[in-house]
């Protein structure tokens, strides 16, 4: 099972795709987490990634379509989840080439709908633990003692992206490069429309119930 799972940042890509992993046994490939890796890292994706990342903008296609396509083609032959990539036209266009040489395509298409508020409020109430990335929230996800890590007992941070001005960003740069690849995969796979304005246990029961029968087929 190959999977591309869309929506806005903020939309909950994160955890469905956790969700989705561990019902499915299916690797999680998200192309936040692996930027944040090669920044940390320091390497010459990740130096060319830093400024596009902290204004919120899309880091350019080039870099993504190399970065992950190298995941892609070191990606167990299990399947996979693709959180966050593609984000443009281009981007899934050379994906479904990568694809087409190994023979592979995507099998299902997830589109996680969120309105903008929600998504606001979502994201710049998060606060990341820089020692251990444990995910917390101010709102419904608190630590047991006010701004600190329960695991570690580390400072929690707001990550750079993270803010309003940022986040507001970031949502223009979706809705005018990203959500048109909805209509990209319409012509080419089936395409779930999943409404995540709800609490995850609900858009999770959601996402199963297009999954499960598509899981079926494929072992069939």
């Amino acid at each position: 099972m190959r999977i591309v799972l869309l929506g806005a940042p903020g939309a909950g890509k994160g955890t469905q795709c956790k969700y989705i992993v561990d019902r499915y046994h299916l690797l999680h490939l998200s192309s936040g987490d692996i930027l944040r890796r090669h920044r940390a890292n320091g390497t010459d994706l990740g130096k060319k990634a830093k400024e596009y990342m902290d204004s919120g903008a899309l880091v350019p296609d080039n870099v993504i379509i190399e970065m992950m396509i190298d995941e892609i083609s070191n990606a167990p032959d299990g399947g996979y989840v693709l959180d966050g990539f593609p984000r443009t036209a281009r981007q899934a266009t050379d994906l479904d080439k990568a694809l087409a040489e190994r023979k592979e395509k995507i099998d299902a298409v997830l589109n996680l709908n969120v309105n903008d508020d929600v998504i606001i409020r979502r994201i710049t109430g998060r606060r990341i633990c820089p020692k251990c990335a444990a995910v917390y929230h101010v709102e419904n996800l608190k630590p047991r003692k006010d701004g600190i890590c329960d695991k570690d007992g580390s400072k929690l941070i707001q990550r750079p992206d993270d803010t309003a001005e940022v986040v507001k960003t970031r949502l223009k740069n979706y809705n005018e490069m990203t959500a048109p690849l909805v209509d990209y995969y319409n012509r080419k796979n089936t395409v779930f429309n999943i409404d995540a304005n709800e609490e995850a246990e609900i858009v999770k029961e959601l996402v199963f119930s297009k999954l499960d029968p598509l899981v079926e087929r494929v072992v069939l």
